[in-house]
């Protein structure tokens, strides 16, 4: 296993997925299961490793191919190294074995079982039939999991299935909420295939035992194109966007109704609005820390926190929680279709899967329609400001038509916002300096002068 894990170490850095770049893991064995293939001479494991050298530690799902080094071409994809002479081995999500495996599990159900662990595949009550073959591939460009898309030979049902590749105790939200949703018959999110579960020893308590998910399918929608694409392209050529924007305000209401019914409701509390308050004030001071324009706004970003704080509540419910218009697809002759119900992936589960506020949904397709304005100023810096501005407060506007909310300023609405804005500044500062003016010009229009 040491050779093992000493190959995994030179390997993962390179990935997108793994979180501490430019580092060597600190890597120790946690547990592993094999699934059964008709290939003799290949093993197929995924390995569960916890990184040490991050705080806190992550723990990393990492599936592999066991092939006889002969058998392996010279130019093959996802090569990890040899732990030994004549066997070598290759990333799971790059190779057939592992990919077949994989979708038969969660298709189908059974188990997988090994070193102080079981896993097990729970088809979707709702799932589609696929059809006998599938060909598939890795879906490029993911930063925090891998995508396997799989195209049917013949008449079948696409199917896209993640895996989490940084794993976390409990159901992921992202199984939960859009099964629930697939399964209730929601036309708005794609439908259901089936997921992964597994347990294994906590890493940080020894022999206690816990468990999670570790992969989610779900039908594949092919030729679409993400609502970020498709509202850029329509303000760069000043296109009116208005009634495209009011069926998105449509369609998150009734997938926020949808999962209120599914799901259990609670009232705010004190609690909740002073640990909301203490995430916002944790976030704006070390913002104005790291971007110092910030500290002018200081005092009336405080005072308009607790205007918020003072404001009427709704109720708490499940929601997306990472909502923008990357996470929503158009499909032709359908309409729009929300992904990714992980929530934000560097938030505890346990974060994740709290009731929260509907309107941080709201906020955040908000802030997004106010970015696609913005990186247009940043790519055509010649065109009338006011023109883009207009384009973007249409589009704000008619998406809270359609959800059945007014345009009017809301106090807590506007905190979210804000608070949104205050974390973009943080980011912009860190990554993209030059795009730090968008989430400043919005600070400054959501506040009173």
């Amino acid at each position: 296993m040491d050779s093992t894990l000493a190959c995994l170490a030179g390997w993962m850095p390179r990935q997108r997925w793994y979180a501490a770049k430019g580092r060597t893991p600190a890597l120790r064995f946690v547990a592993s299961w094999d699934l059964a293939v008709p290939e003799p001479d290949v093993r197929v494991r995924t390995l569960l490793v916890v990184d040490e050298g991050t705080l806190p530690p992550a723990l990393y799902q990492v599936p592999i191919v066991e092939r006889p080094t002969a058998d392996v071409a010279a130019d093959a994809r996802g090569v990890i190294g040899s732990p030994e002479p004549g066997t070598t081995l290759l990333d799971g999500a790059a190779d057939p074995a592992y990919t077949s495996a994989l979708l038969h599990l969660v298709a189908r159900g059974g188990r997988g079982e090994g070193v102080r662990t079981v896993v097990t595949g729970v088809p979707a009550a709702s799932a589609p039939a696929l059809g006998p073959e599938h060909v598939a591939r890795v879906l490029s460009g993911e930063q925090s999991n891998t995508s396997i898309i799989y195209s049917p030979d013949a008449a079948g049902t696409p199917v896209i299935c993640k895996i989490f590749r940084q794993v976390h105790p409990g159901l992921n939200p992202d199984i939960e909420l859009q099964t629930a949703l697939a399964d209730a018959g929601s036309p708005y999110v794609p439908r259901a295939i089936g997921s992964v579960h597994g347990e294994w020893p906590d890493p940080e308590h020894g022999t206690a035992m816990t468990a999670g998910s570790l992969a989610f399918a779900q039908e594949f929608l092919p030729g679409v194109e993400d609502a970020w694409r498709v509202a850029l392209r329509a303000a760069a050529a000043d296109e009116d966007f208005a009634e495209r924007a009011a069926a998105l305000g449509a369609a998150t209401a009734a997938v926020h109704l949808d999962l209120a019914r599914l799901f259990p409701t609670r009232s705010a509390d004190a609690e909740d609005r002073e640990r909301l308050t203490r995430a916002w004030m944790h976030r704006l001071l070390t913002a104005i820390a790291e971007v110092p324009a910030l500290a002018g706004y200081r005092d009336r970003i405080v005072e308009a926190y607790g205007r918020a704080t003072d404001a009427a509540w709704p109720d708490l419910q499940r929601i997306h929680g990472d909502y923008h218009l990357g996470q929503v697809i158009q499909v032709p002759e359908h309409g729009w279709v929300l992904l990714d119900f992980e929530g934000e992936p560097l938030r505890p589960m346990a974060e994740r899967v709290r009731p929260d506020l509907a309107l941080r949904d709201v906020a955040g397709m908000l802030r997004s329609f106010d970015y696609v304005a913005g990186s247009i100023r940043l790519d055509q810096p010649d065109r009338s400001a006011d023109g883009v501005r207009a384009w973007a407060l249409q589009a704000r506007t008619a998406f809270l038509e359609g959800y059945g909310a007014s345009a009017s300023p809301d106090p807590l609405r506007d905190a979210l916002e804000l608070d949104k804005a205050v974390y973009e500044a943080l980011y912009e500062a860190r990554n993209r300096p030059t795009w730090v003016p968008i989430p400043l010009r919005a600070i400054e229009r959501l506040l009173p002068a």
